[in-house]
């Protein structure tokens, strides 16, 4: 026998995913380092769930229209991508980010090796209380390969860190 919609608690969320209500906007900006197939479908995908995006790329050769060539000052709102692990930047551009109140920034890369960003960091001075702010790995566990599934999994990972939630099916 079918529930009785009258029965039913309100659910705001229901009603925006219905389209009949309004979703609550939160200000928010996703930062993408590094000119890559995985930051391409972040910043598509990012703007799509409502964030403001940037994207940092030092190197003029690979920055397209619009890229900054450092990491701009930064607010608790900001989430913060290395899309690139293996770059001579990295360091210095995750030091930059460290320097603001980021609410989190990770590096994309293999979670069975210790990574590079480590060292670099070290060797540039940073305490390791801040290089402990780096998460690494990214996003949720979906066995992704492709640049648009990372994407996927990385956003999905941000979500669930910025709502609390452990992501995965449990509720």
């Amino acid at each position: 026998m079918a529930a009785n919609p009258a029965d039913t608690p309100h659910d705001p969320a229901c009603e925006v995913a219905h389209g009949t209500a309004e979703p609550q906007v939160t200000e928010r900006t996703l930062v993408a380092v590094f000119a890559s197939p995985v930051a391409r479908y972040l910043l598509a995908y990012g703007r799509d769930l409502g964030y403001d995006t940037v994207l940092v790329e030092p190197d003029r050769d690979q920055a397209p229209d619009g890229a900054v060539p450092a990491v701009p000052e930064l607010d608790g709102t900001a989430d913060v991508v290395v899309t690139d692990h293996h770059r001579p930047e990295l360091g210095e551009l995750l030091r930059d980010a460290l320097a603001h109140p980021a609410r989190w920034i990770g590096v994309l890369g293999n979670p069975r090796h210790e990574g590079p960003h480590v060292a670099a960091l070290t060797a540039l001075g940073v305490a390791p209380d801040d290089i402990a702010r780096v998460h690494r790995p990214v996003g949720l566990n979906i066995g992704s390969r492709t640049p648009p599934e990372i994407a996927v999994a990385t956003l999905a990972g941000l979500l669930a860190d910025r709502n609390g939630r452990p992501g995965g099916f449990e509720f």
